[in-house]
């Protein structure tokens, strides 16, 4: 929760604190999340999700307000006059909008369990590790909506977009690792894991999810995965 603290009041999605920040009681009354951007973009979709997920950790309600224009100047100078601070100060204490992006997106994958993900790959069966780790993705991609709307939201932002690309690039190095312990030939590894990526990817859960639960979800993907490695003799 601390790295959380810290991401929600970087420069471009910023917290606005007041000078009672500081007070050993706080949060004493609800506390208002400043969006450099204007709503319905990537940002406002983000900023939502960490107000949600402080709400719950702070046991106080958090409002987000947009402030888009002046290319993040108009929020900057918000968070900059309720903590009685320059604007400069602002953004020298918290950083980038890209940090912002990577601490938020750390903060939930910690919460929605995804870390787990290092030890199931360490199980001795690379096949075995491959479809518990889809299990674990699919549940945690499933347990709030507004995951899939991130990924939606990609599109409308560039700097988002190249966030969320790096992070879809550790699922493909996942696939390679796990691939890697397998026997068959290197292009065969190389195509099946360019067709795993592929497969599970949120444009695929997406489409899945729509009727199907996230478990019902990963367990399709399980077979398909499967289907791939059987063709490409992967074993």
């Amino acid at each position: 929760m601390k790295r959380l603290k810290k991401a929600i009041g970087l420069a471009l999605l910023c917290v606005a604190w007041t000078t009672a920040v500081q007070a050993a009681d706080w949060p004493t009354k609800p506390i208002k999340l400043v969006n450099g951007y204007p709503a319905g973009g990537g940002a406002d979709i983000l900023a939502r999700l960490v107000a949600e997920r402080l709400t719950e950790a702070l046991g106080q309600q958090v409002i987000v307000e947009n402030k888009g224009g002046g290319n993040t100047i108009i929020g900057m100078e918000a968070v900059a006059k309720a903590a009685g601070v320059t604007r400069l100060t602002v953004y020298k204490q918290f950083g980038s909008r890209r940090g912002l992006l990577e601490a938020v997106f750390d903060a939930n994958a910690e919460k929605g369990g995804l870390m787990r993900l290092r030890e199931l790959m360490q199980l001795p069966d690379p096949r075995t590790a491959l479809f518990a780790c889809i299990d674990l993705m699919c549940e945690f991609w499933g347990s709030h909506p507004g995951f899939t709307k991130l990924h939606s939201a990609a599109g409308l932002d560039p700097e988002f977009a190249e966030a969320i690309n790096a992070r879809n690039e550790r699922r493909r190095l996942l696939f390679a690792s796990l691939l890697a312990r397998m026997t068959g030939e290197d292009k065969a590894k190389a195509d099946a894991t360019d067709l795993l990526f592929g497969a599970t990817s949120m444009p695929m859960f997406r489409i899945l999810i729509e009727s199907r639960t996230p478990m019902e979800v990963a367990a399709l993907l399980k077979s398909t995965s499967a289907a791939i490695l059987d063709t490409h003799g992967l074993v």
